[in-house]
Order: C-alpha cells, then structure tokens, then sequence
C-alpha cells in the first residue's frame, strides 16, 4: 500500500511542508479560485468507518482497538500471485491444490466475527503464468482469469461480502502497462488504454462474484487525490470494448488532502480530488457510472490519513491537533454526503523513528503507543 504523495501548496494553512521532495508521484497543485461550493447536502441514516491496519501486534490482536474506534469493515488485501503461484486446474474452486489461501484472512475474520465487524478483501497482483511471465503489478492477458481467481474467493471466504477490485489502479506502480497523463493535459487515446483494461478486469469480476453471492458489493474504480491518470479521467474512460460502462457497485477513492477538508473550498487545480472536492466527484460518479437505469453508485471512501510529522508518504505534515481537527471536518463531509457510503483509515501506528530515512507518520497512535488527538476525533467521527 505504500505511496508517495506531494504538495506544491507550500502556503496552505496550518501546514508544515517537508521541503525533500518524494519521488515517484506528481505535485498537488490547489488552485485559489473564488468559486465556492455548495452546502452539504442531506446525508446518509449510516457511514461505515473502514481500516487498514494491523491484525496482531507482537501477537496481540488489535481488533478490541478497532473496536473502541468505532470501526465496522476491516479491510485487508489477498495477492492473486501469492495465492496462485502456478495456474489452477478449476480456478474457481478454492480448494484446487494450486491455492494457498493466506492464514491470516481467516484469522482477522475470526476477530472481525468477534467484534461484530465486516471485513472487505482487496484482490490485487497477477501471477506470471496469467500475465505473459511480467511482474505481479501487470493487469492479466484474460479478465475471465482474475474473474475466475474472485469467485474462488468469494467461495473460500464466505462471511466477506465487500469485494475491491485492485488497489489504486491509477498509479503506474501499481497497474500496467499504462501510460502517465501529465498535469494540466487532456487525456489521451493512449492513455486511456490503462482504465480501459481496468474496466474489462472490473466487469469480468463483477460477474463471477454477484454469481457466487448476489449480495456481495463489489468497488471499483479506487482512484486517489492525484494519479498518474487524474481521477475524472480515469473515471470517465472506464469502458468495456463495446462502449458500455463495467459493472460497479461502489466507487472506491482515496481522497488524500492538503488542506482543512471543507466542501466550501475552492476546486482542486488540474483534475486532482481530495477531500473537499468529493461533492463535485460524487455527482460526476452517478452521472458517468449510474447508468441508463440511474443506478446509485455512492463513493466508498477506503484510505484516508494524515501525517503528523515528517513523512515517507508525503511531503507535509500538520500538527496533532491539526490531524484530529481534519478528521473531524472529514467526517462531517462523509456523514453530510449521501453519495459517500464508508470513509477508512490507514495507519493505527507510527512507524519507530529512523534516523536514516522518514518513516509513516499517519497513525492515530504514536510508535511508543500515545493516542494522539486524531485517535478520539476518529472515534467520534
């Protein structure tokens, strides 16, 4: 899940900016336009509160932590690669000896099932056999494949009703081959080859999971605040070879943010989508992927954080109380939303300080297991 992620707003409020800049992604720019935008709307009777995070720490589980956060999806990830080494002789059935399911999925199902909490899978990394013998980031040569290895899943992990189909596709270190659409730029045919792709492997998904269990949801999409192809484009160039839209229950987003989040604040520049902004991406969201029927397709929020000092992920920071006031104001947006459906953390511990290099500094607890101020304002978001 690591990432890095910067910010060119050097005078953005209540923000400390770590000057080294992180290589790999491309600069925030937020734009100071006078436009302001609309109050929140009506939002939703529920919000589930989503995390990433450890199952068991020096073998102590932290799920009694979740818990006291008042969280209620779990989510984890399961590598296709991993899992599937060498290609299965019936792919969808998950005891072919060629699986080997990960032990610890059954075990943050057993916490889960303890503390009354769902957990969501993230399927992500292709295996060599499925994808021409290329490293696990390149999309499969066959949907139905992958399709095949979701179904699997679902029949190996019944009580898993939450499906993520690949993590933030939008990244080049993580979906391929894919070419980077540069900031400020329409997009172009070549580059819409890489959703394109993402959508066949979303679509064939889609199928083999509502075909194991109607009730299971499926999350697409999973976009964040920057990508190498912005968030709209990517959104809007998901289209199967016919033209139609995939099959979506649920748009995943990461909406990573250099700013206070308010709904009242201007639009982030150059097609980029944090948190301010979910207003405006939540109506774009239906209108694109909705449908001819008007499907409801509502935003399912997976990783939000913020760091509190310097940081490998990102290069700002902001102040404890500064952390626990933008959660705050995270959750009023996603509780005032009805488009946003879950928001997630990512990050219950600070990574121990390396003099050497930054660490992940987005936790709500610090290394040595202080609750920062971020802890509470989570717990009662």
């Amino acid at each position: 899940m690591a990432r890095t992620h910067t910010s060119a707003n050097a005078r953005a409020p209540e923000v400390t900016t770590d000057v080294r800049a992180r290589t790999g992604l491309l600069a925030v720019v937020l734009l100071a336009l006078a436009l302001v935008a609309p109050a929140p709307a009506a939002g939703a009777a529920s919000l589930e509160k989503g995390f990433w995070g450890p199952i068991r720490v020096d073998g102590v589980s932290q799920f009694p932590i979740y818990d006291d956060l008042g969280v209620t999806i779990f989510q984890t990830t399961i590598s296709w690669a991993d899992v599937a080494p060498t290609r299965p002789e019936d792919s969808r059935d998950p005891r072919d000896a060629a699986y080997r399911w990960p032990a610890e999925v059954d075990d943050a199902i057993r916490e889960a099932r303890r503390h009354r909490m769902k957990v969501l899978i993230m399927l992500t990394n292709a295996p060599a056999w499925a994808n021409g013998g290329r490293t696990p980031e390149y999309a499969p040569d066959r949907p139905s494949d992958f399709a095949d290895f979701a179904r699997a899943a679902s029949r190996r992990y019944p009580e898993v009703l939450h499906w993520m189909i690949w993590g933030e596709p939008s990244r080049s270190n993580n979906f391929k081959p894919f070419v980077k659409q540069p900031l400020g730029t329409p997009i172009t045919a070549a580059q819409k080859r890489a959703p394109r792709r993402y959508a066949r492997l979303l679509d064939a998904a889609y199928g083999q999971l509502k075909a194991q269990r109607r009730t299971n949801l499926v999350i697409g999409g999973n976009t964040y605040v920057t990508g190498e192809v912005r968030p709209g484009a990517w959104m809007r160039a998901m289209t199967l070879p016919d033209g139609r839209r995939p099959r979506i229950d649920l748009y995943g987003h990461n909406p990573f943010s250099f700013r206070n989040p308010s709904l009242r604040n201007p639009p982030s520049g150059q097609g980029l989508v944090d948190f301010s902004d979910l207003g405006r991406f939540g109506r774009d969201v239906q209108r694109v992927l909705g449908g001819p029927r008007r499907k409801r397709v509502r935003l399912f929020l997976s990783e939000f954080t913020i760091p509190t000092a310097v940081d490998s992920e990102f290069n700002f920071h902001v102040s404890p109380r500064t952390q626990a006031k933008w959660i705050t104001n995270a959750f009023k947006i996603a509780r005032g939303e009805s488009s946003i459906v879950a928001l997630g953390w990512i990050h219950l511990y600070d990574d121990p300080p390396d003099p050497s290099r930054p660490v992940v500094n987005g936790g709500l607890i610090t290394h040595d297991g202080k609750k920062k101020p971020g802890y509470e304002a989570f717990k009662q978001g």
